[in-house]
């Protein structure tokens, strides 16, 4: 029988766990690039970087371990009413599960509890199985990025009306 998963808040002691898994994603599907959150220093300190208004970080966890996590963001530049979908990463044994389902759905409704009418995204091709499940949910591809991010290595921008 698997453990219960729950999904909470982010604490100050979720830094380090989340960060290793963000780059261990990254180092596994060979998108460990410059230019994406494997080598921004928020990567570090998530707990600091969600403390910001209009911001929220969800984590998911079982049997007393991380499994992940992904949050919502309000991005310089972007439109009014417009947050960004951010650093939605699981470990490994959690893909495939329905946990960055779940963890996604989150994300949107507090976004939507929250005033905002769109949410905006940046991701690359080799997540491939993140961009099915994004298009699942409705995101719509750009031409090009909205807003300031900061990660020029990402060259998918989608976008979802909420």
């Amino acid at each position: 029988m698997q453990p219960a998963v729950s999904i909470r808040t982010i604490l100050p002691a979720d830094n380090a766990p989340l960060a290793q898994i963000i780059r261990t994603a990254l180092a596994e599907f060979g998108a460990n690039k410059p230019g994406t959150v494997f080598f921004d220093p928020t990567t570090d300190a998530l707990y600091e970087l969600f403390q910001t208004p209009g911001s929220h970080y969800f984590v998911a966890g079982a049997a007393g371990e991380l499994l992940g996590g992904g949050g919502v963001f309000p991005t310089e530049a972007l439109p009014e009413g417009t947050c960004e979908l951010v650093k939605m990463y699981l470990r490994k044994e959690a893909r495939g599960t329905g946990l960055g389902r779940q963890l996604i759905e989150h994300c949107l409704h507090w976004a939507r509890e929250n005033g905002y009418r769109r949410v905006y995204l940046e991701t690359m091709p080799e997540l491939k199985q993140a961009l099915k499940v994004y298009e699942l949910f409705g995101f719509t591809y750009l031409p090009g990025p909205l807003g300031n991010s900061g990660h020029f290595g990402c060259d998918r921008w989608m976008i979802r009306d909420l």
